[in-house]
């Protein structure tokens, strides 16, 4: 977290912080569905690249709404699922997501005719 004044104001500054970033809800989507380990996380996530899904994974860790467990297994296995905390943030997220899916055709429409 940035630490700055505005989390004293703004939850959704706070929210933002957890979230922010380009993978980030993406992975909230993926990790939503079920508990999934690293290597079906970046078949999901294509374009992702194995550097930025651990960095995005440890901050999700660090805020408390993933958790990584580790098996003591041959080799070892490990797996990514939503805290309580993070299955209630999906929670929130999903009107947003429905909200991009009933608007994704004008949405797609306006930004491909900003860039013409």
């Amino acid at each position: 977290m940035s630490g700055d004044a505005d989390h004293d104001v703004c939850g959704m500054s706070v929210a933002i912080d957890v979230v922010g970033g380009k993978w980030k809800l993406h992975l909230m989507w993926a990790l939503s569905a079920r508990p999934q380990r690293f290597g079906e996380i970046r078949r999901l996530l294509t374009g992702v690249s194995e550097k930025v899904l651990a960095e995005n994974l440890r901050h999700l860790e660090a805020s408390g709404v993933v958790h990584r467990e580790v098996y003591p297994e041959v080799p070892p296995r490990v797996e990514y699922s939503l805290t309580p905390l993070g299955v209630e943030l999906a929670a929130a997220l999903r009107p947003l997501e429905e909200w991009g899916e009933r608007y994704r055709n004008e949405l797609v429409g306006n930004l491909l005719a900003s860039v013409t």
